[in-house]
């Protein structure tokens, strides 16, 4: 693996995430998003994230802003992917959206470029045509937080070059991560075939009207122990994502269930401006969120 400049393409919660993780090990980025302003907001993110590797990395100021640093950000993606040994793919879970985005891509990018996709629950073979390079194309999928939570899912499709596969496990390794090895696909991989399972039977709690996401949440975390429940992980992963899921199946499938709860994502949520952390709210408020209150789990 000689890989040198990293592009990622999509600025969102976790494509600044890869991307300053990427250039904390030394690797020169290019940040790639279709407007300025929002690569306004990636830089926005990314000073954040400096504090975050502060606090919970002991990273000193000079690390940290050796790592900005090394980043540089593009509207326009033949700028962006001009010496790109690889092109991580971070933009939303949409299928149009992802198929039109590498029909672009295998145009513009250098012939040894290697993509990969972080999608969370498409498999890489619905892309691999339209990449113009399925041999050079494969998953690879982070989880949030992912200076803390550093899995990295690394997932060949039938054609994926070998090669390609094992510079990429390398690749993931290099950036600090724990390479999780997928030689067969599976919608949702690891993680996220655990974790979807239990953020949609949560929503589906709530668009029922069973009970309440502060409620369902300390059920969760006093029954398991967990740190944090499926509601406030849905505000880490960033309700844009849930809702692109959720109406992406209803669409799929047809099913009622799902159409309803893209409805209430979209209404009471986005439409409002509640995005998750991201944002400040979104099913809880931030920085001072309830479920981190020592009461919360006692009443």
């Amino acid at each position: 693996m000689n890989y040198k400049n990293i592009t990622v393409a999509g600025s969102g919660v976790l494509g600044s995430q890869i991307a300053y993780q990427t250039a904390f090990n030394g690797f020169n980025v290019s940040v790639y998003d279709i407007t300025d302003d929002a690569l306004e907001m990636a830089k926005d993110r990314v000073i954040k994230l400096k504090e975050s590797y502060k606090k919970d990395l002991g990273a000193t100021d000079e690390q940290v802003d050796q790592a900005f640093n090394r980043m540089s950000f593009y509207s326009d993606l033949t700028q962006a992917t001009a010496d790109a040994d690889l092109v991580i793919e971070a933009i939303p879970e949409v299928v149009k959206i992802k198929t039109d985005f590498y029909h672009e891509l295998g145009k513009v990018a250098p012939e040894k470029t290697i993509f990969a996709t972080n999608s969370s629950t498409l498999l890489p073979s619905q892309f691999a045509e339209a990449t113009g390079r399925p041999e050079q194309f494969l998953a690879l999928h982070f989880a949030n937080e992912i200076w803390k939570n550093n899995t990295a899912e690394v997932m060949k499709h039938p054609v994926t070059n070998m090669d390609v596969f094992n510079d990429v496990v390398e690749f993931a390794r290099a950036i600090g991560m724990v390479p999780l090895q997928l030689h067969k696909e599976q919608p949702g991989y690891i993680l996220n075939s655990l974790l979807v399972p239990l953020l949609e039977a949560a929503q589906q709690l709530l668009v029922k009207e069973v009970s309440d996401p502060e409620t369902i949440d300390k059920t969760w975390m006093i029954g398991t122990g967990a740190p944090l429940g499926p509601f406030a992980i849905l505000d880490v992963v960033g309700i844009r994502t849930a809702y692109n899921i959720s109406s992406g199946k209803a669409e799929a499938t047809g099913n009622e269930d799902f159409k309803k709860l893209a409805e209430l994502l979209k209404t009471e949520y986005i439409d409002k401006g509640k995005l998750g952390r991201e944002t400040g709210e979104g099913f809880y408020k931030y920085p001072n969120p309830a479920f981190a209150n020592p009461s919360f789990l006692k009443s």
